[in-house]
């Protein structure tokens, strides 16, 4: 049998869902499909619409093959999401939204189960992004839930059951601040067992591994070849890191840009890490911890640019370094290295353009500070959208010693997630120059910082 050229990747984000079709030996999508990651308000609580993808999935599968052919099927997921299925393979309950605040209610039940940081690399986190605490909530919320779990799957290994009928979890997601995981020692904490589940979390494997054939009913109905390899899957954000540990020697730095802009770092030495400041230890693909930082940059963007239009001028941009007109965090305040802040501009925008750029340096300057947070060196390489706007790779340029590359693919997670199949290959990036000058943003940059350090103190001073 050939080695396996165009895989098929059902790539959910928080935002929106894809299914791309990657040639592996150009690196590159032959096609990509997208559908909206609508939450359905309930009841009986927000929840994802996991039938509306399925068949979406399935149409474009058999619509992929017959355009092109389909060697293997992967997926990737974002992570803080798990799916509860009964005895017969159907869901025991729906699958949470991780944003809904239903969780918090029963925090300081929760806080009394859940390990410590520094056995887990989980930071405390707001709603449900502590999939431990998603679990607890829906469990203490249904009595009745416990006994109708047979199986709990990370989420992409639900796409993979429902293709393969393997059950499975993976190790990227498990250790996506879940609380369940030790990645350090690569096996579950204690938490499992604490909330009943021990022996109903399906059995974790490496991501590159192959959970087996799509099963006699999707060969039926996609047409694809009854053979047909479905391999284990991966956390987006872990499939965005594959392909830059591979073909590297040296430190490396990865930041991968979504509704979630993560920063991990490969090959350094890692300072103590602040879980306050949403600092945490991914898992990447071949089961390793990988020290990361994160805030919510695309949906920052998302709200700070609702509404602007046209693109900064050069006088616009000129304006914005020289007069120090700053955005300061934090846009989305439960999360991030600046949780707890309101933000602020340092003084407001004249014009569209000059609110989108000031906008990017601060999404630049954002990404800087997880960088520092986690001790990151080498290049840095961008992937997804940030990738594409030049304005936050020039601020990082001027800041980051080590250089700033961008990935050649437009859906990161896609090739990375496609790449489970022929780890060998590496992507492709392209080195970003910079601004000219890089003087007045590493001038902007320090005044940034030192802005945030006088609004601690005015909070310091703030009467009770």
């Amino acid at each position: 049998m050939s080695a396996p050229r165009n895989i098929a990747v059902i790539d959910v984000g928080k935002t929106n869902v894809k299914l791309a079709l990657v040639d592996l030996e150009r690196l590159e999508e032959l096609a990509v499909v997208t559908r909206p990651n609508a939450v359905r308000p309930g009841p009986p609580y927000p929840h994802f619409d996991l039938e509306g993808h399925w068949s979406f999935f399935l149409e474009h599968l058999a619509a992929f093959h017959e355009s092109h052919g389909i060697d293997g099927i992967s997926v990737t997921t974002h992570g803080a999401a798990a799916v509860l299925l009964d005895a017969d393979g159907g869901l025991a309950a729906p699958m949470l939204d991780y944003e809904h605040t239903g969780p918090d209610a029963m925090a300081e039940a929760y806080d009394a189960l859940r390990p410590p940081f520094a056995e887990t690399g989980s930071p405390r986190l707001p709603m449900g992004l502590n999939l431990g605490a998603q679990l607890h909530w829906q469990l203490a919320c249904d009595p009745s839930l416990k006994d109708r779990i047979a199986h709990v799957v990370t989420y992409p290994q639900y796409w993979g059951f429902r293709l393969s009928g393997a059950l499975a979890t993976d190790m990227s997601s498990l250790g996506c601040h879940t609380d369940l995981w030790r990645p350090r020692e690569g096996r579950f904490s204690d938490l499992p067992g604490r909330l009943g589940l021990e022996g109903k979390i399906a059995p974790p494997r490496r991501a590159t591994e192959v959970l087996g054939p799509i099963s006699a009913e999707i060969a039926h109905r996609t047409g694809l070849p009854a053979d047909t390899q479905v391999v284990c899957g991966i956390h987006d954000s872990n499939a965005s890191l594959l392909p830059h540990l591979l073909g590297r020697a040296g430190p490396v730095s990865v930041v991968s840009t979504g509704t979630w802009v993560i920063a991990m770092s490969v090959g350094a030495t890692a300072p103590a890490l602040d879980p306050a400041r949403d600092t945490l230890i991914n898992v990447d693909a071949f089961g390793q911890p990988v020290p990361s930082a994160r805030f919510m940059g695309g949906r920052e963007y998302q709200l700070m640019s609702e509404g602007l239009t046209g693109a900064p001028t050069g006088a616009e941009r000129e304006a914005v370094l020289r007069d120090g007109i700053m955005l300061l965090p934090a846009v989305v305040p439960e999360s991030g290295p600046f949780a707890g802040r309101t933000h602020r501009w340092s003084r407001e925008p004249r014009s569209d353009g000059e609110r989108l750029f000031a906008l990017s340096l601060y999404l630049g300057l954002m990404t800087d500070t997880c960088l520092g947070l986690i001790g990151a060196e080498g290049p840095q390489l961008i992937e997804g959208p940030f990738a594409r706007n030049r304005d936050v790779l020039d601020m990082l340029s001027a800041l980051r010693p080590g250089g700033v590359e961008t990935a050649a693919s437009a859906t990161g997670t896609s090739i990375g997630a496609a790449l489970l199949f022929a780890p060998g290959h590496s992507s492709a990036t392209a080195r970003h120059d910079g601004p000219a000058d890089p003087a007045p943003y590493r001038d902007y940059a320090a005044r940034w910082r030192a802005a945030l350090g006088t609004q601690d103190r005015a909070r310091a001073h703030q009467p009770v």
